[in-house]
């Protein structure tokens, strides 16, 4: 078989599972990450034949598709910010939100010097280690309650030549930050219980649900919690960032505010209310 023909494959087996635009898009992910082949690779050899092993690994790569596994927990890689971290089924998939997130903060404080950084909830890393890479006089730190998570971030900080420091430990049981920063960036899990009909198989099935999904009765948890240790956890002109639930953009407004915090929304590409900054009024 050649590409083109393979490629043809994967459209009929997913038709079901994912709409062709995206079934195109896993199918270039897997000729990158699994074979190795650049994008001029793919357009140029499209109808050349693939050597058994290489069709054996798309192949394979499409039964495991077929079950819903995200196409990143089967090449082992994501890519994100213009890097490529690790990723297992212990660790959420950094999603291209996220990335705006960064790039948010880095618009913000590229001329700034010496920041003292907090990831809450890092995960694989993506957001803290960005951050490093884009800011480097920043000294960051990493912390999660997984210790899986912890290890691929560490992996992922040592890939990327990073120097950050590393907590594990539960934000809701701490009771004072290990320092005062200047920025708390967190990404925490938002997704009510009550959403999981609006989440892919491929998210719902494989994902880690600790990252995700919070109880419909307190969804604000982890930002609450979050926002009373940034009391005293900020320096003076210190701002906290978040990830947000899209739905929730009044509730953490009138949260902020009952706080102490003033707070700032900001909509991401999809025009959702996806992102925030709060500082101690």
């Amino acid at each position: 078989m050649n590409l083109q023909e393979v490629k043809n494959e994967f459209r009929i087996a997913l038709s079901n599972n994912y709409p062709d635009f995206e079934i195109d898009s896993i199918f270039k992910i897997c000729c990158e990450d699994l074979l190795d082949f650049s994008r001029s690779d793919i357009l140029l050899k499209s109808q050349e034949p693939l050597t058994k092993n290489q069709e054996d690994t798309l192949i394979t790569a499409l039964e495991k598709l077929k079950q819903d596994i995200p196409v990143q927990y089967i090449t082992g890689v994501a890519h994100f910010y213009g890097r490529q971290f690790k990723v297992t089924e212990n660790t959420l998939i950094p999603r291209p939100e996220t990335e705006e997130l960064v790039q948010l903060i880095v618009n913000d404080l590229i001329n700034e010097s010496s920041l003292k950084i907090i990831d809450i909830g890092t995960g694989t890393g993506c957001i803290g280690i960005s951050l490093k890479k884009e800011l480097i006089s920043s000294d960051v730190t990493l912390l999660d309650v997984s210790k899986e998570a912890l290890s691929i971030a560490k992996e992922n900080a040592t890939n990327l030549k990073a120097q950050v420091h590393f907590i594990e430990q539960s934000i809701l049981t701490t009771t004072d930050l290990p320092d005062k920063f200047d920025i708390i960036v967190s990404n925490p899990p938002y997704v009510r219980n009550v959403e999981k009909q609006e989440i892919h198989n491929n998210v719902l099935l494989h994902e880690p649900h600790l990252a995700l999904f919070v109880e419909n009765e307190n969804p604000l948890l982890f930002y609450r919690k979050i926002l009373e240790l940034a009391l005293n956890g900020l320096t003076e002109k210190g701002r906290v960032y978040f990830e947000i639930n899209q739905y929730l953009s009044n509730e953490m407004n009138e949260l902020a505010s009952s706080l102490g915090f003033d707070s700032k929304m900001i909509k991401d590409y999809n025009g959702n209310w996806r992102m925030m900054i709060c500082w101690k009024k």
